[in-house]
């Protein structure tokens, strides 16, 4: 009787493994390299340490997009909004923007004001071009400019054709899932961070 419940025992536990391995499908440790980043108030900080201690979603933006972007922030924002309704407000929100020429830290500041994003559980990113490209790759997420054009200021104008990203990273800085942005589904997200915090 004993050996039939031990059996059972090992049996629900790798079921259990298994369908959590499923559910939470990858393990990318994201501790092997450094970025030096600078955030919305212009205080630089180190990617992954910055995240390092809670689960993290990661959302990849630039704030000229027309399209794509607002709807994977406001994802990024109702998912914070019911995460504290289930009251889970320890997992922390970041932006990451892959257009640093225009996303300034200012930039990005009044992006979130207007948004309504409390920098107390987000905080968004920027930094030179070759460390953005550099840690974008790292999360498999593309952005290719358009032709680009320059108005009567003397601005560039262009647009940004991207991989449509959130990312979820746990407290030890591993990707474990990615998800649309921009069409996300808010009970796969929540349910997956319940799991990482089982």
């Amino acid at each position: 009787m004993n050996k039939a419940i031990i059996l059972y025992s090992m049996l629900l536990a790798y079921f259990l493994f298994v369908s959590c391995q499923e559910k939470l499908p990858l393990d990318k440790d994201l501790t092997k390299k450094s970025y030096e980043l600078v955030n919305q108030d212009s205080l630089i900080v180190i990617f992954p340490d910055v995240i390092i201690g809670h689960i993290n979603v990661i959302g990849f933006i630039y704030t000229h997009c027309p399209d794509i972007c607002p709807l994977t922030t406001n994802n990024m924002y109702l998912t914070e909004k019911k995460l504290k309704e289930k009251g889970i407000d320890d997992v922390k929100f970041v932006a990451l923007s892959f257009d640093p020429e225009r996303d300034t830290p200012s930039v990005l500041k009044e992006f979130a004001d207007i948004r309504g994003i409390s920098f107390e559980n987000w905080m968004l990113l920027t930094g030179k071009k070759s460390i953005v490209e550099d840690l974008c790759k790292r999360f498999d997420v593309e952005a290719i400019k358009t032709d680009e054009e320059f108005n009567e200021n003397g601005k560039p104008s262009y647009s940004m054709m991207h991989t449509d990203r959130i990312s979820l990273i746990d407290a030890n800085g591993v990707l474990r899932k990615n998800y649309k942005g921009s069409t996300l589904n808010f009970d796969e997200i929540i349910n997956d961070i319940k799991s990482l915090k089982d």
